[in-house]
């Protein structure tokens, strides 16, 4: 029969006997997570080398081909019409009947408003009334003339005499001159308290208001005639060699839907000293709904050639130097672009290429940025070695 003593000792056995059994099956536990978070971390590296592979579709790649292209050279600016004018005080004075705003339409020669003429109207009655004392002192010297003439003939006074009255006559005909002289500046003045439109068009801005004090040379309004317009254009005297007076060009306005026919109507002779870049103006025609100081952006048609040529939408300029992606045994490969000219092709941009072969297939724009190396389908069947696939967003596939 066993005592608590015996009892007490296979409990302390007991126990010891469970927390080995636990210990030992923690550190089971312990090493098949390991194993498994080893397992795991074999089969990502196994995965991560593994090539992902682009599948794209015909639209997302292009060719190199041998083109009839229009040359051109990219321009851009804002519209200014060829006729505009300031309206200035030329006089000093109260701004009076002052009724043109924004928008409003004007004539050539219309009255646009005064300036209070009360000094002026003075100075020409001054002047006037100045001329005719003048007119009086040479009939006076006249008659003298005439008198002293026949005095001489009939012996009473002496020839010195005469030559006094001759000169007393050309003294008094100056003082006349100069006073028709000053008369008609007072006229000119007064008549320059009228202010007149120079052209016909719109006003376009308004600088006063009816009462305020304008001095000389001060703005009133500006207007623009919307009839003709012209596109200032900066290029780079590169592109300048090629550009001639007449040669035809596209330009889109901002604001209208469809693209215009323009022309190169002038050329700056001079470089210009900051940016050093040559102006092109060109004559665009006016259309309805434009304004003056719209942005416009288009394209000088300056020759044709014949060349090597892709969408200029391919080319990429994340990098330094431009590049394409090009496939090459069914991987993508960067490119670099040698500078080369820009011409169209049926209204797209295209650019000239070198150094790239006819045939070689290329990722256009809405392929995306794809890293170098990178294996890609066109379609369902990979790039062959050697050879090239048919044109034209690109699904990640592993």
């Amino acid at each position: 029969m066993s005592t608590p003593r015996d009892r007490a000792s296979w409990f302390k056995w007991l126990l010891l006997a469970a927390l080995v059994l636990a210990l030992a099956g923690g550190l089971y536990r312990a090493i098949q997570k390991k194993q498994s978070k080893q397992e795991t971390a074999i089969a990502a590296a196994q995965a991560l080398q593994v090539t992902p592979v682009y599948e794209l579709s015909d639209d997302d790649v292009t060719q190199v081909a041998s083109l009839a292209l229009t040359q051109t050279v990219a321009v851009s600016g804002s519209l200014q019409a060829i006729q505009t004018a300031t309206v200035k005080a030329r006089v000093a004075g109260e701004l009076r009947d002052l009724t043109k705003r924004e928008g409003d339409t004007v004539v050539a020669g219309e009255v646009l408003a005064r300036v209070d003429s009360t000094d002026s109207e003075s100075r020409v009655r001054q002047a006037a009334r100045q001329a005719d004392a003048a007119q009086a002192q040479v009939d006076i010297a006249r008659r003298a003339l005439d008198n002293n003439q026949a005095l001489v003939r009939q012996g009473f006074i002496s020839a010195t005499a005469l030559e006094t009255s001759t000169a007393n006559l050309r003294s008094a005909e100056a003082n006349h001159q100069a006073a028709m002289a000053a008369l008609d500046i007072a006229r000119k003045a007064l008549a320059d308290t009228t202010l007149r439109s120079p052209l016909t068009g719109q006003v376009s801005a308004r600088m006063a208001q009816n009462g305020e004090r304008v001095g000389v040379d001060v703005r009133i309004l500006d207007v623009v005639d919307l009839s003709s317009f012209e596109l200032a254009a900066a290029i780079a005297p590169a592109d300048a060699v090629e550009v001639r007076v007449g040669q035809p060009a596209t330009v889109k306005v901002e604001g209208l839907s469809e693209p215009l026919q323009a022309a190169v109507l002038r050329i700056n002779p001079s470089v210009q000293a900051g940016s050093r870049s040559v102006l092109v103006y060109l004559r665009v025609p006016a259309q309805p709904g434009m304004r003056q100081g719209l942005f416009a952006q288009g394209s000088i048609h300056t020759g044709q050639l014949s060349a090597l040529a892709l969408p200029l939408s391919a080319v990429r300029n994340d990098k330094p130097q431009p590049y394409v992606q090009v496939l090459h045994e069914g991987q993508v490969r960067h490119v670099p672009l040698q500078p080369g000219a820009q011409a169209v092709l049926n209204g797209e941009p295209m650019r000239v290429v070198e150094g790239l072969p006819a045939g070689t297939v290329v990722l256009r724009a809405q392929a995306g940025l794809i890293r170098e190396g990178t294996s890609v389908r066109v379609g369902t069947t990979s790039v062959p070695h050697g050879t090239s696939s048919t044109p034209g967003t690109a699904t990640y596939t592993h």
